[in-house]
């Protein structure tokens, strides 16, 4: 069964418009063989609750690099059994298509931010992947051999060479028609979009584990994220300023040097739910920002940030956190650019919003809160 080419519709296309917009899907394909390695990884330290806080978080001068004390992930035991045939629905652009999938043998589960594969793994059935997308680079998954170039562009041959019966993917990789011959060449293809935010990996736990034929580990790994995320927001809820004046102010930059690309994520993007989760007031949120917004001096001298997050793949691509104050005057002028009060994080962990999302949040809390411990 195949589908029509729609247009977008809100707000499940704002991943995809968000990749094309930025240049992330549709171009070069790049390279298919590098090895994409993991980012770094901060090794055992002490609980959240129990280190030193910044008495004042709007005072602090520098930047600093958000880490996970880990990257492995922690699959669900023992795996649970699995019924197929199944029946699933999947998120066409136009609307939902019934798929029966009878088989979760060779998978690959493909996205911008690497939270599919991610969730396959946590859910028991990492055995099944066959290939991976470049921002999957979890331990366990090194040679798998990468199907997705540094533009998140798919290489059909690479695809068709490992024999997938099943791709599940967001619509983030792409470009979309040549997904969408691979399932013309008989390769059932499920999207899978879900809205990003705290919500999302519970919700990527269930709607995947549907797909494998395991919704009793769906729910018990829905239950294990939800948990997980309440217990480090209760932390920095805790800890955090209570007053708002007292709150960091703070707002998500998007950053390619290479290409000039510079802009603010608004509502819709989850950064807004991330930013609240970690204590601080979302200025996009709080003037109504929907989407993604070119970064203007204006709107970034009105916003005045006291902190300002990105990805750390995109502050290398300016060359850094002083190199970028110089490129943008503007910068500067904010509270955030006169105290060069940025917090990194790598580009496929800080929105990714998987399994992992409490570990991403306990991170940026300790880069925010917590920067020389």
């Amino acid at each position: 069964m195949t589908s029509s080419r729609p247009t977008l519709r809100a707000p499940l296309a704002l991943a995809v418009a968000l990749a094309v917009s930025l240049g992330l899907v549709g171009c070069q394909p790049g390279s298919y063989t590098t090895t994409a390695e993991a980012p770094a990884a901060a090794g055992a330290r002490a609980p959240l609750s129990e280190i030193d806080w910044l008495e004042d978080p709007r005072a602090y001068v520098g930047t600093s690099t958000a880490l996970l004390e880990t990257n492995a992930l922690e699959p669900l035991e023992p795996a649970l059994s699995q019924s197929l045939p199944v029946t699933v629905e999947s998120d066409e652009l136009s609307g939902q298509l019934s798929l029966t999938i009878s088989s979760t043998d060779r998978v690959l589960a493909l996205d911008m931010s690497g939270s599919l594969a991610a969730t396959v793994w946590a859910l028991g059935f990492g055995d099944r992947l066959i290939g991976r997308d470049i921002s999957t680079t979890f331990p366990g998954v090194e040679h798998l051999p990468v199907v997705t170039g540094s533009g998140h562009a798919i290489s059909p041959e690479s695809v068709l060479a490992l024999r997938p019966d099943l791709i599940i993917t967001d619509g983030t990789i792409g470009p979309i028609d040549v997904v969408l011959q691979l399932r013309d060449a008989g390769i059932p293809v499920v999207f899978v979009r879900v809205a990003p935010g705290l919500s999302q990996p519970a919700e990527l736990a269930r709607r995947v584990a549907q797909i494998f034929g395991a919704p009793e580990a769906g729910a018990l790994l829905a239950q294990r994220v939800t948990a997980d995320i309440a217990d480090v927001t209760g932390v920095i809820a805790a800890r955090a300023p209570q007053a708002r004046e007292d709150k960091l102010r703070m707002v998500f930059l998007y950053l390619r040097g290479a290409n000039g690309i510079y802009y603010l994520f608004g509502e819709e993007s989850g950064a807004g739910e991330l930013i609240t989760a970690l204590g601080g007031i979302d200025i996009a949120t709080e003037i109504g920002w929907v989407g993604l917004r070119p970064m203007t001096d204006e709107a970034l001298i009105a916003a005045n940030p006291d902190l300002i997050l990105v990805m750390t793949g995109g502050l290398e691509s300016v060359g850094g956190v002083e190199d970028l104050v110089v490129l943008k005057p503007a910068l500067g002028l904010t509270r955030a650019g006169a105290h060069l009060r940025f917090v990194d994080m790598a580009d496929s962990q800080v929105l990714s919003f998987g399994p992992r999302t409490a570990l991403v949040i306990d991170a940026l809390a300790r880069a925010i809160y917590a920067p020389e411990q």
